[in-house]
């Protein structure tokens, strides 16, 4: 991906600006001014951000997307942030790409990978909501960012700070994966290990936001960081030529990204830039931490928590902030949910990594082996167009590999050993 000059992110997003008008509660609906608050304080429920479409749709158009740069903030209008933004000018745009070779494996005729184990700079999706949720919130003041993380998170967020010259908290599980703690690390963050899960960490979280005034990504300004998930989805969109997929396989955590991607349909349709029907939604998680698959094929409306164990710790959060959304999402666009087993995660790993030369991390595997499940039951056909979502990149959680290289025989470098171990003379 080429590098974005100031000066001519300057000239490209000068004409530009936010069509941002309110926060709005998605449980009473009342409505709020942009401000670092998530929680609505007449019922407790969620804010999400409200754009005014009809200005939207007047510059952010088809052809005004063909002159922009490819990053994120080629839909500025659709995204919470005024000012120029100072991080994610060459984040975004990441590969779709048809996946032949998996999709013969899997019988799917029409799979495509939507590929952000390559994203810059921290090679995760997250990458897209923290250069929203940061850039937002210098507006509001903040010097200190923080944020609760299985991994992902904490990279991105960290890597981000530094980038603005911030100092940044970042909070995580004592028993995280190596490569997600040094990943990490390198940025030189204050690092905060917790002796408990995400939920415990995320807890801890909430309450030092309001204690300190520090802009904690995923929580006070949790309503600006997942608008940047809409981002993949509208990738996703504008990479079809503006046609929806008929199914999108997505990796469920928290259930944030699903809904996203929903709205980012929403809001490209709103906007006049996409037509027709939604695309179907399918969540995959594993089954050491499944409570909103649990929900949908047990067609039950309350999210029960989980203590979480699974090797797919970044998506491995037991009371999913928006599980109930995730679940009412997929039922309303006919789409379904599933979890694996441990084994079966491993197996994904390798299927995507075979097939098409993608080295994914656990939550990958977890999706891969969730897509296979979903061809095997009928519910995604062999002719339907389907997007499968990889959000984060397999050096992060390479010791779940360890075991197929760990003592392999060394031959000494002769060539009758070599004929002798092929097994040809």
């Amino acid at each position: 991906m080429r590098s974005v000059g100031g000066e001519s992110f300057r000239r490209s997003m000068n004409v530009l600006n936010s069509c941002l008008t309110k926060l709005k509660c998605r449980e009473c609906a009342k409505e709020y001014d942009p401000c670092p608050s998530a929680i609505c304080t007449d019922c407790l429920g969620s804010l999400e951000a409200a754009y005014d479409f009809a200005t939207a749709a007047k510059t952010l158009t088809r052809e005004s997307l063909k002159t922009r740069e490819r990053n994120i903030w080629r839909y500025r209008e659709l995204l919470p942030v005024f000012s120029e933004p100072e991080i994610g000018l060459n984040t975004g745009f990441s590969p779709l790409i048809k996946a032949g070779r998996l999709g013969k494996l899997l019988r799917l005729d029409q799979l495509y990978v939507k590929n952000d184990a390559v994203l810059h700079p921290t090679l995760s999706f997250k990458d897209r909501v923290v250069s929203v949720a940061l850039s937002r919130g210098k507006e509001f003041g903040f010097d200190v960012f923080g944020c609760a993380s299985t991994g992902n998170l904490a990279n991105a967020v960290a890597a981000a700070a530094a980038a603005m010259g911030a100092r940044s908290y970042i909070f995580i599980p004592a028993d995280l994966e190596m490569g997600k703690i040094l990943g990490t690390a390198v940025y030189s963050p204050n690092i905060v290990y917790i002796d408990g899960n995400y939920d415990d960490v995320n807890r801890l979280c909430s309450e030092i936001a309001y204690s300190y005034k520090w802009g904690f990504v995923n929580v006070n300004l949790r309503a600006f960081y997942s608008e940047g998930s809409k981002t993949y989805g509208f990738e996703i969109l504008e990479q079809m030529d503006f046609q929806a997929p008929r199914n999108i396989v997505i990796p469920m955590a928290s259930g944030s990204l699903l809904t996203k991607i929903n709205k980012a349909f929403e809001e490209f349709r709103a906007a006049g830039l996409v037509e027709g029907e939604a695309p179907r939604l399918f969540g995959a998680q594993a089954k050491g931490c499944a409570p909103i698959s649990t929900a949908v094929k047990s067609n039950s409306e309350e999210i029960l928590p989980v203590k979480p164990k699974t090797i797919a710790k970044s998506i491995a959060i037991g009371n999913p902030a928006d599980g109930y959304y995730a679940r009412d999402v997929i039922m309303k666009t006919d789409g379904w949910a599933e979890d694996v087993e441990e084994e079966e995660v491993v197996e994904g790993i390798r299927m995507l990594a075979e097939t098409e030369g993608i080295f994914t991390e656990t939550a990958g595997g977890v999706t891969v082996a969730v897509l296979k499940k979903l061809a095997e039951q009928g519910r995604i056909r062999r002719d339907e167009t389907t997007v499968l979502c990889v959000t984060g990149n397999g050096l992060k959680t390479a010791e779940v590999l360890y075991g197929d290289v760990k003592g392999k025989a060394a031959i000494k470098p002769d060539i009758a050993e070599f004929k002798r171990l092929i097994g040809s003379e």
